[in-house]
């Protein structure tokens, strides 16, 4: 979503820098470089480094007066620098992409740590009402500060083409094969093991079925034994982290997304873009519903009940230009990306 903004923003009016938990280089180091940005590595909070993190936040702050605004996403630790950069005047924002923070301990925590950004931020942002509603609290979010800035992509990239769909199934030697797609990172949230065991239902009934998985995460070896066990990896792929989804979903026949919860999906709103029919779980917030190509189901359903639904989109795969659809639902980054500078530049006049 960030990534999308900053390519079409106008970088000659406003410059993204930005502020990251590594000092190795990440996924688009060298394009954020490429664009004119400028990216500075503060040390990863543990909790037992508070002080040692504030400090390095405090520092950035006193050494860089000459950022405006800081628009927080990562928002375990926004309660720290959210507020350390409006003691230095700096304008805040703090932007909700979830609707949860997953399940024990640490969730817990993140939840305590979290709770005073709905005060300490001048603005708050989220990609749709669920995930505002989620970190902000309803009453806060219903407030003159708050806003919905739905996570929008360049529709055109995703525009179906029978010609590379053709080229790239080639490639990747799966043409002729009944393809289940899903693009996400390994991680809890997204549920691959029980998406497994929805494929390996459908391999049952389909041996000519393969579940293509993109996307990287901690779970990712774990999923990869899974696998294994269910001695179906000869019909999984796993391509990792990919640049190129927008082409990859030419190669999908239907798209699965059964996540446990999501602050929008914003992998559905590009499947929707590619034409694909999409079964996804009932916990994806009602505004990824864009087009009819949806058929949301519950994570209570047995993985049968799942690969059922699927199997009959085998044979409707009449894949559409869904332009107008994504564009209409307010999904166009253009737009978006005009409303975002026009928002900055009101914040900061005012």
């Amino acid at each position: 979503m960030i990534m999308n903004l900053y390519r079409n923003i106008d970088r000659e009016k406003i410059q993204f820098d930005f502020v990251i938990h590594s000092s190795e280089k990440c996924d688009y180091t060298e394009e954020i470089l490429s664009l004119g940005g400028k990216i500075y590595s503060i040390p990863r909070f543990t909790g037992k480094n508070y002080f040692t993190y504030k400090s390095a936040w405090k520092n950035f702050f006193a050494q860089h007066p000459e950022y405006k605004i800081i628009h927080g996403h990562m928002r375990s630790t926004a309660s720290i620098y959210l507020e350390l950069a409006k003691s230095f005047g700096v304008k805040t924002i703090a932007h909700s992409h979830s609707t949860s923070n997953g399940f024990g301990v640490s969730a817990i925590v993140k939840d305590i740590m979290q709770y005073s950004i709905r005060y300490n931020s001048d603005y708050l942002f989220a990609c749709s009402q669920k995930a505002g509603e989620w970190l902000f609290g309803k009453k806060q979010f219903r407030k003159s500060n708050s806003f919905i800035v739905k996570n929008a992509i360049e529709s055109d990239k995703y525009i179906f083409n029978i010609m590379k769909r053709e080229i790239l199934r080639k490639e990747l030697g799966i043409d002729g094969k009944f393809v289940i797609g899903h693009v996400g990172r390994f991680c809890s949230a997204k549920n691959h093991e029980y998406l497994v065991e929805i494929f390996e239902s459908i391999y049952n009934t389909d041996n000519n079925s393969l579940l293509l998985l993109i996307g990287d995460g901690e779970l990712l070896d774990e999923i990869k034994s899974i696998v294994h066990k269910k001695k179906i990896s000869h019909s999984v792929m796993f391509l990792g982290s990919r640049s190129d989804v927008s082409e990859l979903l030419q190669c999908m026949d239907t798209f699965v997304f059964p996540s446990k919860f999501e602050g929008l999906g914003i992998s559905v709103i590009e499947a929707q873009a590619s034409g694909l029919p999409c079964i996804i779980s009932d916990n994806i917030p009602l505004e990824a519903h864009i087009t009819k190509l949806i058929q949301a189901l519950s994570l209570n359903k047995k993985p049968d009940e799942w690969a059922e639904f699927i199997l009959r989109t085998k044979d409707k795969s009449h894949r559409k230009d869904m332009t107008k659809e994504i564009e209409s639902s307010g999904y166009n980054v253009k737009f978006n990306t005009k409303w975002l500078e026009d928002f900055y530049y009101k914040i900061i006049s005012s």
